[in-house]
């Protein structure tokens, strides 16, 4: 028989401190009913004694020391999977809110993950197809991979991540079954809505499952979100053997929940303010994408992150990048050039890009023209640095040819419409049609074989 507490001996922010309590655990589950009207749900998060400190959902409006009652469940938060939460709506902590009426679940899973065991993981091949140039082109998002986007304030970060849930693949000529697990936290009623209204008039809905943390709905939620979307993703992926994408934005909305968290049970802050485990929070979160041996799924994570102030050494995009296998940079100017998307390729990378291109997965030519490209852009800097000296005139004429590649590769590779949906053999093409505008001596980073074929002399 459960045992029902009554009153608290503690209100602070979402936080509340129950005295008295016996046999409860950490990360359990506990319903509060306030003034017999409404329950709300929480969860333990720490246990001094027979002092428990709950983490409320929902938020502590209408709350008292006295007016409440406390149930301990006995279980960690669980959310409900089916196949059929594919095309379904949920909020923060797993909840429908898309009026279709609440999931049939088959079976429940703890939404905090059990940790994979580094043996059983599988080395990540093949590819995932975004339809968009400078990523499958030059920072190719690997099956298994956590490739995170680093963007700022006011960039088009939501436009690229509803362009990627719209074009996202296997690529062509496969049967393997694909689908995108989405989740948002703190976005506003308009982007959520933008999401919504891009994922219906794509039709794509059908193979999304999106979860909404609101900018209005509790702090403490958005620290659930991106596990309760990893549960259904891994779910999907090694129950159903299905290949899962998973777009989290933003961690930075996440990061700045657990600041908020944490500053109100009154722990001592690190770097920024932000708490001293925000790198194990982090890695928990990442480290639930990859291959597991002898299942036929996988988890791609996509986490989508802005910058504060642009600072790439900030302690958000400082830990993410030692945790992922590279990363996507937006950039500010080529934003303020109408360019579209402004990746700036130079600082991106995909460590683990070498073992799913390339003959059998992409094509033959893909790493040495990727190789090329990073290679002429950077001389294109390099050439502009210079410019801006002596002025563009006096530049040699190899010099004045990079300059005309690195206008032509902005405007033609990088730059794509929002509802341009490139394959792979379109974007390798456009990469060799902008080495011709170089001359073949200085296209050293190609194999001559494969620079006699795509390049002839003549």
């Amino acid at each position: 028989m459960a045992i029902e507490y009554t009153g608290l001996s503690e209100i602070n922010g979402p936080l509340v401190a129950i005295e008295g309590v016996l046999g409860a655990s950490y990360e359990e589950i506990v319903e509060i009913n306030v003034d017999n009207k409404e329950t709300k749900l929480g969860r333990i998060i720490t246990i001094n004694d027979d002092k428990a400190v709950v983490q409320v959902f929902g938020g502590t409006e209408n709350m008292s020391l006295t007016n409440t009652k406390t149930r301990l469940t006995g279980h960690p938060l669980e959310f409900g999977l089916s196949p059929d939460i594919l095309g379904r709506t949920f909020n923060g902590i797993g909840k429908p809110i898309d009026g279709l009426g609440p999931i049939e679940a088959n079976l429940y899973r703890d939404v905090n993950g059990k940790p994979l065991n580094p043996v059983m993981r599988e080395y990540p091949r093949n590819y995932i197809r975004t339809g968009i140039s400078a990523i499958d082109g030059l920072t190719t998002l690997i099956r298994g991979q956590k490739l995170p986007i680093f963007s700022g304030n006011g960039l088009p970060h939501d436009e690229l991540a509803a362009q990627i849930v719209k074009q996202a693949s296997l690529g062509d000529n496969t049967d393997e079954k694909f689908a995108v697990v989405f989740a948002a936290m703190g976005v506003k009623h308009d982007v959520a809505d933008f999401f919504k209204r891009t994922f219906e008039e794509s039709n794509v809905s059908d193979h999304v499952c999106m979860f909404l943390n609101l900018a209005n709905d509790p702090v403490v939620e958005r620290l659930i979100t991106p596990k309760v979307a990893l549960t259904a993703a891994e779910y999907l992926a090694f129950e159903k053997g299905m290949h899962i994408l998973v777009i989290l934005t933003d961690m930075t909305s996440f990061a700045e929940a657990m600041r908020e968290v944490s500053s109100s049970k009154g722990e001592i802050p690190s770097r920024k303010g932000y708490p001293g485990y925000l790198y194990s929070e982090f890695a928990t979160i990442y480290e639930r994408a990859g291959i597991v041996k002898g299942k036929p799924g996988s988890v791609t994570q996509i986490p989508i992150l802005t910058m504060p102030n642009d600072d790439i050494t900030h302690p958000i995009p400082d830990l993410t990048g030692y945790i992922t296998e590279g990363q996507i940079v937006l950039d500010r100017n080529l934003h303020s050039q109408n360019i579209y998307p402004p990746i700036n390729v130079l600082p991106s990378l995909s460590r683990l890009m070498k073992d799913g291109i390339g003959e059998g997965y992409t094509r033959e030519d893909h790493q040495d023209v990727a190789n090329q490209l990073f290679s002429a852009y950077a001389k294109v800097g390099e050439a502009r640095s210079l410019a801006s000296v002596i002025g563009e005139d006096e530049l040699s004429p190899t010099d004045k040819m990079y300059l005309t590649f690195g206008k032509a590769f902005e405007e033609e590779f990088v730059g794509q419409g929002d509802m341009e949906n490139r394959s792979i053999i379109d974007t390798l093409d456009t990469g060799w049609r902008l080495l011709h505008l170089l001359p073949r001596n200085e296209l050293d980073r190609i194999n001559t074989k494969i620079l006699d074929k795509y390049y002839p002399e003549t």
